[in-house]
């Protein structure tokens, strides 16, 4: 199966002939790596347009903080964080905008202010926000995670993690398209440090090829997380060479879009992973 070549977000068709980055931008005041930085509009555009001049083709922009212990915001503070942010890019800059969000009505305002992409880390799970991803016609990444932020890493258990992640991204995908939901406008994404040890994010990592391969494609976020830091004994702001590395290897494993906080070098490194990739996936 090859991969697909192309996500349709609303009006906006992304390329995916070759691996993209999305680039993190955080409007919250406690995500884990960058918390606070660009709760201000101006600064997230600042932040956005610098992304976009290293290679962004994505900005995913992130009103709820999902680090594990986290606390889900009031929806009049997401509303407050997120909006006014995509409203400001889509008027500014030329780039597909995505929101990092599990609620309908996040979803329909982000969209009203120019988002075409959602991004939610509990895989529209929420009727509702699945209702309004299908009546948007946005683009949709469906991520996989055990449990809930608050509690997703206090005692994460498989049976199998490779094979069980997989079939509830094909479930998710399945129930998306009965939605309503264009098949060519979906992702998936096994969620890395959502719900997982060490040994489950290693054992995703080395079968990623199974996921690629789903029949959507594969977005991965690896930047800066746990699993950098246990392999390379860094903290969360020394993980650089360890991020880039694991995307450079992500996308020689079938990845099309890296979700990376440090734009520039991962637009480097997904280039050496294409290569690496390029003649085997030209084969299938």
């Amino acid at each position: 199966m090859t991969l697909t070549a192309s996500l349709r977000c609303r009006q906006r068709v992304i390329a995916l002939d070759r691996p993209v980055v999305m680039g993190v931008l955080n409007v919250t005041p406690d995500s884990f790596s960058d918390g606070g930085r660009y709760a201000d509009p101006q600064a997230a555009l600042t932040e956005a347009r610098q992304m976009v001049a290293q290679g962004a083709t994505i900005i995913d922009v992130g009103g709820e903080s999902t680090r594990p212990g986290s606390q889900v915001p009031s929806l009049e503070t997401e509303l407050a964080r997120v909006v006014p942010v995509v409203q400001l890019l889509a008027t500014e800059l030329d780039v597909a905008i995505s929101v990092d969000t599990s609620r309908a009505e996040v979803i329909d305002a982000a969209v009203q202010a120019g988002a075409v992409l959602i991004n939610d880390v509990r895989g529209l799970s929420d009727s509702s926000a699945l209702a309004a991803a299908a009546r948007l016609g946005v683009g949709v990444c469906v991520m996989h995670m055990q449990g809930q932020p608050s509690t997703m890493q206090t005692a994460p258990s498989y049976t199998d993690v490779v094979s069980e992640v997989r079939a509830w991204l094909q479930a998710r995908l399945e129930r998306c398209v009965q939605a309503g939901i264009a098949a060519d406008a979906l992702l998936v994404d096994p969620g890395f440090g959502f719900g997982k040890t060490l040994e489950h994010n290693l054992a995703l990592l080395n079968a990623l090829e199974e996921f690629a391969l789903l029949g959507a494609p594969l977005l991965v976020g690896l930047s800066r997380k746990s699993l950098a830091g246990t392999l390379t004994g860094r903290a969360v702001a020394d993980r650089l060479a360890g991020s880039v590395a694991l995307a450079a290897l992500a996308v020689s494993r079938g990845a099309s879009i890296v979700r990376a906080h440090d734009v520039g070098p991962t637009v480097d490194a997904i280039k050496i992973g294409s290569a690496a990739r390029r003649d085997r996936w030209r084969q299938q």
